[in-house]
C-alpha cells in the first residue's frame, strides 16, 4: 500500500547550451510503490534521472524529497540523501570482493581502528538472506554476472537504508530466471516501504511489476497513470504522440535462391553441428534462451570467433574461418548485440563511424577527405533517418535508437547480400523499434538475406519468416512463419530432444 510521496518533481527544466533536454520534468514518486518512467529515446528520462542522482543540477522548476526542496550538487549528496541508481551495467571494482564493494568507503572498524571484516561479512551475508539470493561474499567481483552485479548495488542500497531506488533499464542483459529473481527483490523492497523507479522499454515488465506510470514525450511530461487503468495502446500513444499501427511492418516477399549457407558448424563447448541457409528475400529468425550459443554462431560465421568444423558459403563461395575481411568483401554484413563496445567508435563523429566499413572504397588514390567522408556518410544517415544536429555529433551523445542506426548504416553502406543482426531493437524505444522493423522488411524485399537474432519472442514471431530454435549449441527446431507460435518456440528452445508436433 502506498504512503508518503518521497520524490516529487514538478516543471524541471535541463538545457545543455542551445540543447533543451528536459522541458517540464514531472514526477511523483510514492513511499511503498514501484512507478513506471517510460518515454521514447530522447524524451527526457535520463537527464531527469541524472538531476535526482545529483550528476546534474536543474535549471529551473521544483525538486523535492522526503518533502523538503533539495538541489543536489553531487552524487554523494544524492546518496546521503537516501537515493541509490541501479543501472543496466553497474561498475563494480573487479579486483575486490563482494563484500568490500559494497562497503566500500565505509568499512566499519573495530576498537582498536582496523577494519572489522568479520562484521562486514555478517551484514553482507544478513543482506542477502533478506534479499533471498545466495552471492560467496568473498568471492571477487571480476566474472560475476550483470544480474549478480546488479544484486549487489541494490544490497549496497539496502545497507545504506536508501528510500528511493532508480533501475535504470535493468533488464536489458538478463535472463528470464535472472528478470524475475530481480522482480523478486524489487517487490520485497516495495513491500517494506520503499519507493522505486523503473524503467524500461518492455511493457510486459512494467504491466507485470509496476503500480504506475508516468510517460516522457520531447523533454516534457505527458501523463501519470495507474497501471490497473491504463493500456500498452495508451501508453505508446502517449509516449510518441501518434498511433503506431505497425510494430512489426512485415512486408510479403517473394524468396529466391540460398544466399548463406552454413553447413556443420562446430566449435567444441561453445555450439555444434549447426546447419542452415537464408535464402534472398527471407528474414530468418534465430531464437533461444539467452546463452543458448546464438550470438557466438554468428560470429563464427562472420569470422570474428573460431570453429573447428563445417563450412560457410555465400553464393557458393567458401568463406575461410576467422577471415572477416574476407567475409564482408563477399558480402556479409553483422550487426552486433553490444552497439557501444563492438559496433561503434563510440568517442568518434557520426559521420566517421557510417564510413567507417567503406573507407577504403571511398578513397581516391589513397586520398580520403573529409567532403567525400562527409557526402557518403549524409547519404547513409539521411536514409536511416539518424536523428542528429551534425555529422561530426559524438556517437556517444546519440540516443540508444540512433547510435543503433548508425551501426547499421556503416555495414548498409557495404551494400551486403546478407545482413545478420544481433538484436536489433535491444533498448531502443517503440517508435524506433517500429522504424527498423519497417528497414528490414524493406532489405528483405530488395532481395537482401536477414539473418536475426532476438531474444524478444514477438519481434521474431512478428518479422521472421522462418525461425530456426537453439538450446546449449544446438538447433532443436526450424518453424515456417505460419505455424510459429510462442509456445511451440519456447518448447523448442527449452527441450533439447522431443519433437515438435
Amino acid at each position: 500500500m502506498t504512503g508518503r510521496t518521497v520524490l516529487e518533481l514538478r516543471d524541471v527544466q535541463k538545457a545543455f547550451g542551445a540543447v533543451i533536454a528536459l522541458r517540464s520534468g514531472t514526477i511523483a514518486v510514492d513511499s511503498g510503490s514501484i512507478h513506471a518512467l517510460v518515454g521514447e529515446n530522447g524524451a527526457g528520462k535520463s537527464t531527469l534521472v541524472k538531476i535526482v542522482a545529483g550528476l546534474y543540477q536543474r535549471d529551473g522548476g521544483t525538486f523535492r524529497f522526503e518533502g523538503e526542496d533539495v538541489d543536489f550538487s553531487s552524487t554523494a549528496q544524492s546518496k546521503n540523501a537516501g537515493i541509490a541508481v541501479i543501472y543496466q551495467e553497474p561498475t563494480l571494482f573487479p579486483d575486490l570482493s563482494v563484500t568490500e564493494n559494497i562497503f566500500m568507503g565505509r568499512q566499519p572498524t573495530s576498537r582498536f581502528g582496523r577494519i572489522d571484516r568479520k562484521a562486514m561479512r555478517h551484514e553482507v551475508e544478513r543482506l542477502f538472506t533478506r534479499l533471498g539470493v545466495t552471492i560467496d561474499p568473498d568471492r571477487p567481483a571480476e566474472g560475476l554476472s550483470i544480474a549478480d552485479q546488479q544484486v549487489i548495488e541494490i544490497a549496497k542500497a539496502v545497507s545504506l537504508d536508501a528510500r528511493l531506488l532508480i533501475m535504470d533499464e535493468p533488464t536489458a542483459a538478463l535472463s528470464g530466471v535472472e528478470v524475475e529473481r530481480l522482480f523478486t527483490i524489487a517487490r520485497s523492497l516495495r513491500d517494506e516501504g520503499r519507493a522505486l523507479i523503473f524503467i524500461s522499454h518492455r511493457f510486459d515488465e512494467v504491466f507485470s511489476l509496476c503500480d504506475t506510470v508516468t510517460v516522457m514525450r520531447d523533454g516534457a511530461y505527458i501523463a501519470t497513470n495507474s497501471i490497473a487503468d491504463t493500456s500498452v495502446d495508451e501508453i505508446v500513444r502517449q509516449m510518441v504522440g501518434r498511433e503506431v499501427t505497425e510494430l512489426f511492418p512485415k512486408q510479403e516477399t517473394k524468396i529466391g535462391g540460398p544466399l548463406l549457407e552454413v553447413e556443420s558448424l562446430t566449435s567444441p563447448g561453445v555450439f555444434h553441428d549447426i546447419s542452415f541457409t537464408v535464402h534472398a528475400g527471407e528474414i530468418v529468425g534465430l531464437a533461444g534462451l539467452v546463452g543458448a550459443g546464438r550470438s557466438e554462431v554468428v560470429r563464427a560465421i562472420f569470422g570474428v570467433d573460431p570453429y573447428t568444423e563445417g563450412t560457410v558459403r555465400l553464393q557458393g563461395k567458401r568463406i575461410r574461418a576467422g577471415r572477416p575481411t574476407e567475409a564482408m568483401r563477399a558480402g556479409l554484413a553483422l550487426v552486433p548485440e553490444d552497439r557501444r563496445k563492438q559496433g561503434l567508435v563510440i568517442e568518434s563523429g557520426v559521420g566517421h563511424n557510417i564510413t567507417l566499413a567503406i573507407r577504403r572504397e571511398l578513397a581516391r588514390f589513397g586520398l580520403l577527405t573529409n567532403a567525400m567522408e562527409n557526402r557518403a556518410a549524409k547519404e547513409w544517415a539521411g536514409r536511416l533517418e539518424v536523428k542528429t544536429h551534425a555529422l561530426d555529433t559524438v556517437a556517444a551523445t546519440l540516443s540508444g535508437g540512433n547510435q543503433q542506426k548508425v551501426v547499421l548504416a556503416k555495414w548498409l553502406a557495404t551494400q551486403p547480400k546478407v545482413l545478420i543482426i544481433d538484436e536489433p531493437t535491444r533498448g531502443i524505444d517503440v517508435g524506433t523499434k517500429s522504424e527498423v522493423h519497417r528497414l528490414l522488411s524493406e532489405l528483405a524485399g530488395q532481395g537482401m538475406g536477414v539473418l536475426m537474432i532476438s531474444s524478444e519472442l514477438p519481434e521474431v514471431l512478428g518479422m521472421a519468416d522462418r525461425v530456426l530454435v537453439m538450446r546449449e549449441g544446438r538447433i532443436t527446431a526450424e518453424i515456417p512463419r505460419a505455424e510459429a507460435t510462442s509456445e511451440n518456440v519456447m518448447f523448442a528452445a527449452t527441450h533439447a530432444s522431443e519433437q515438435l508436433s
